[in-house]
């Protein structure tokens, strides 16, 4: 058992604010010294990258989806262990989850953690009402305790005031605070929710004005001491990962304002596992790296940049080359885009790489959205290795949020993944398998259900002392095919 002070910040729904509060407190906490370390309930990517800026400090996912009870403490107390305070933000509302029972909700999560929750309420258009709301959350699940309440989007003083007194009346619930409506608090929304802090040229000045607003209107010093309450927790001490030993790689990385979407604790496995990170700009940089092992072009917005994308035909070429010279390759959704022949988005198209041959349609509505389950079918190119599994032994779970569909597709397979639930390529399949890539829409997590990260270093092991001599004069190393 170890004290670790913590919050959970949560709402009764979606679109609250939470997140812009949130940032606030990490960014106050960190503007006070104080080491806090963020964490984030879900598959998520914009919202931790927010977040993470905010503390000085990657943010975390704890998602019951890829994890287990028994990871997500372990993990929660590895990655805390050194923080003043640990402040994790829900997704939706406290009691939302694809279980009827709530096993996966926001609800679980801090009971599980014992963790004070604080929820944000959006109280546009409410007065007295908040109060049986309250009561409803207290009453549903006593378990989960409710440590307070940050009013948001109040009109002015005296609604302020009413809502309060309506609070303190009926409820025993603390008002941490009210935070006043304001457009300039308003981060903006693009098709997945926020948009990326990569792409926010002025990212650091948002913060900071949302800081200083939140610091006025938010009792901080009533918050630092509602997460001293939380009682010590136990961290349970899970086996290591079975790994057999792998040479040191060179993976490039794609790392720009159209490609950000990683989870740090993966970035922190391929670094664990001896895997050197080589940083790439596809919007600016002329081609790849003179020597790469290997190739991860992760998720993200590649239709905002993709005039930019397009315009860089250098490295559109050298990544061209490189895959089909060999190269070890994987892709995730905003990567398998990039990898086609183009992409269309409104009335506008703009030509790709052109490594798979289909050209990306944007949609209005999502194509493929939350959590998935594949199947891996012979076709997987990456290896097991002990106890790590297989093609085809395990059903595993990931999470999909396209709003793309790629037409023209000429392959016939064979595919890397059976889709059991979600959308994948078609509804059947997902995981482009050409050369030596694999491009898909999921986005897998390196977790103790799923251990991806070493099957993809041991396959990138296996070639890379090779050199494609259809890749020489290119700039980087390719195995050959």
């Amino acid at each position: 058992m170890y004290p670790l002070p913590r919050l959970f910040l949560s709402a009764a729904h979606k679109s609250s604010g939470k997140t812009t509060v949130s940032i606030g407190l990490c960014a106050e906490f960190a503007h006070r010294g104080l080491r806090v370390q963020p964490f984030k309930k879900g598959p998520d990517y914009i919202d931790p990258m927010w977040l993470g800026r905010a503390a000085r400090r990657p943010c975390y996912n704890l998602d019951y989806n890829t994890m287990s009870s028994e990871e997500i403490l372990a993990f929660f107390g590895d990655r805390g262990a050194d923080a003043d305070l640990c402040l994790i933000e829900g997704n939706k509302g406290l009691h939302d989850g694809l279980a009827l029972d709530g096993r996966d909700s926001n609800a679980a999560v801090a009971r599980l953690l014992q963790a004070p929750v604080v929820l944000v309420i959006d109280t546009q258009g409410i007065t007295r009402g908040i109060a049986p709301l309250l009561l409803g959350y207290q009453h549903f699940d006593p378990e989960v305790r409710i440590g307070g309440v940050i009013l948001n989007r109040v009109a002015g003083e005296r609604h302020g005031e009413k809502l309060r007194a309506a609070v303190e009346h009926y409820t025993d619930i603390p008002v941490l605070g009210w935070v006043r409506r304001a457009t300039d608090l308003v981060l903006d929304e693009r098709h997945l929710g926020l948009i990326p802090s990569n792409e926010q040229a002025d990212a650091d000045r948002h913060i900071q004005a949302i800081r200083s607003r939140i610091a006025e209107q938010v009792d901080v010093d009533a918050l630092l001491r509602l997460a001293g309450t939380a009682p010590p927790l136990e961290r349970p001490r899970l086996p290591p990962a079975p790994a057999r030993p792998l040479p040191r790689l060179r993976v490039g990385i794609a790392r720009d304002r159209a490609f950000g979407f990683y989870y740090p604790d993966d970035l922190e496995t391929f670094t664990r596992l001896g895997a050197e990170l080589v940083p790439i700009d596809l919007v600016h940089d002329a081609r790849l790296p003179e020597r790469l092992d290997a190739l991860f072009i992760g998720g993200g917005f590649p239709e905002t940049a993709m005039e930019a994308l397009a315009a860089n035909a250098g490295m559109r070429h050298s990544v061209r080359t490189a895959i089909e010279g060999g190269l070890p390759t994987y892709a995730e959704c905003g990567g398998l885009m990039y990898l086609a022949r183009s992409i269309r988005w409104h009335e506008r198209s703009a030509e790709m790489v052109g490594v798979i041959p289909g050209d990306v349609v944007m949609g209005r509505r999502p194509v493929g959205r939350g959590y998935i389950r594949l199947r891996e079918t012979p076709a997987h190119p990456w290896p097991g290795d002990g106890a790590l599994p297989a093609a085809g032994d395990q059903v595993i779970a990931a999470h999909e949020f396209h709003y793309s569909r790629i037409e023209h597709l000429d392959i016939p397979g064979p595919f890397a993944y059976q889709v059991v639930r979600g959308h994948g390529l078609d509804g059947t399949h997902d995981g482009i398998v050409l050369h030596r890539l694999l491009a898909s829409y999921a986005h897998l997590r390196d977790t103790g259900k799923y251990r991806w990260i070493h099957r993809f270093l041991a396959f990138a092991a296996r070639f890379a002392n090779n050199v494609a001599e259809s890749s020489k004069g290119t700039g980087n190393q390719a195995g050959t095919p």
